[in-house]
């Protein structure tokens, strides 16, 4: 973990506080209809990366399971993944990814709540924003989802949503193929489908599947949990001064120590 996320993470614990209530509308914002503002709040992972886990805790559940990719891919994704683990165990990391290169994680990894999430519900859109990058997807509710030769490429794709009573359901096409989830190659023709339910008073799940014909062999399944950050303000991580890089000779990842203490 370098440095620059070490005392991110603690900046934000620090500026935590415990309060009750859930945070307003923009002023003008239509209310989200009832039995779905649940949505609305603050959100984080039940079990924070960055957080060491108390003595005898169980351990945290394996939330994405691997991508089932056709034979033809899945030879050499599976050598870049022993690549990357073996590097890493070495003490010399690869980079070359989005988090390298201080870009979004986009649509679907964008989801995993290792950082807290803000989620503002209205009757015609939901917005989330991940305080990681301060990375903004829109929902837009009751439309017709574009046709792909429409969606201009994005990091976050082109998002479209209903209610089925208390669950959001979720179709996003047209993500960049430089946004790769774990890694994962897709084609323009990727979809991810979501279903966004809630498991108690302060608690939801995501559960997420991307389906893609040219890489997958059938459905990508994962589940990703979140509870409620209750007082919590997002803070803002711009990452405008990435202390990461790529060895132009290597391609190893690099930190550079001059930036870490400025």
């Amino acid at each position: 973990m370098t440095a620059h996320r070490v005392s991110r993470t603690l900046t934000l614990a620090a500026a935590a506080t415990l309060c009750t209530g859930l945070p307003g509308l923009p002023a003008g914002a239509a209310s989200a209809p009832s039995g779905t503002a649940w949505i609305s709040g603050v959100w984080e992972s039940p079990w924070p990366g960055d957080q060491l886990p108390k003595p005898g805790a169980p351990r945290r559940p394996i939330e994405v399971g691997p991508p089932p990719l056709k034979p033809e891919y899945l030879a050499k994704y599976q050598a870049e993944q022993k690549a990357i683990a073996d590097a890493t165990a070495r003490g010399q990391p690869i980079a070359g990814n989005n988090v390298t290169e201080c870009l979004p994680e986009g649509m679907p990894a964008m989801m995993s709540p290792g950082f807290p999430m803000e989620v503002i519900a209205t009757a015609k859109q939901v917005n989330m924003t991940q305080e990681a990058y301060s990375q903004t997807r829109r929902i837009y509710l009751n439309r017709k989802q574009m046709a792909l030769e429409d969606a201009e490429p994005q990091f976050y794709g082109h998002s479209v949503g209903h209610w089925e009573g208390n669950t959001l359901v979720v179709n996003t096409t047209g993500v960049k193929e430089r946004v790769k989830m774990r890694g994962v190659p897709h084609s323009p023709a990727m979809r991810v489908d979501e279903r966004m339910y809630p498991t108690g008073p302060d608690t939801f799940e995501d559960k997420i599947t991307v389906t893609d014909p040219e890489y997958l062999t059938g459905p990508w399944t994962f589940t990703y949990h979140y509870q409620r950050k209750p007082g919590y303000d997002l803070g803002e991580y711009i990452c405008e001064n990435n202390q990461e890089y790529a060895d132009p000779k290597t391609g190893a990842q690099r930190l550079d120590i001059d930036k870490v203490f400025k």
